[in-house]
């Protein structure tokens, strides 16, 4: 049984930058892909960036968010920069070994507001 537990977000200004961590245990991530999801109320949760070899980013936060791994710290991150309103939202990681084992965090609040 693999646990996530994001960390990272909190409050920032129009234009500023954030990192969230997804730290893995019960497993190392290795043959893990891992993907970062956001929701805000109302609205069906978003895929915004995946991780498996390649990467590949939403259209949404293409060229302002990195999605990177350290395999040996079981950690996943998600470096976001120039963050605008509209990112705004939660924020989950997941990790996906097969279509039937994957694992969600709990999430973590990101807000920008001047």
């Amino acid at each position: 049984q693999v646990q996530l537990m994001e960390s990272g977000g909190g409050s920032v200004q129009p234009g500023g930058s954030l990192r969230l961590s997804c730290a893995a245990s019960g497993s190392t991530l290795d043959y893990y892909a891992i993907a970062w999801f956001r929701q805000t109320p109302g609205k069906e949760r978003e895929l915004i960036a995946t991780s498996f070899g390649s990467t590949n980013y939403a259209d949404s936060v293409k060229g302002r968010f990195t999605i990177s791994r350290d395999n040996a710290k079981a950690t996943a991150y998600l470096q976001m920069n120039n963050l605008k309103a509209e990112d705004t939202a939660v924020y989950y990681c997941k990790a996906r070994h097969s279509p039937t084992e994957e694992y969600w965090g709990q999430g973590t609040q990101v807000t920008v507001s001047s």
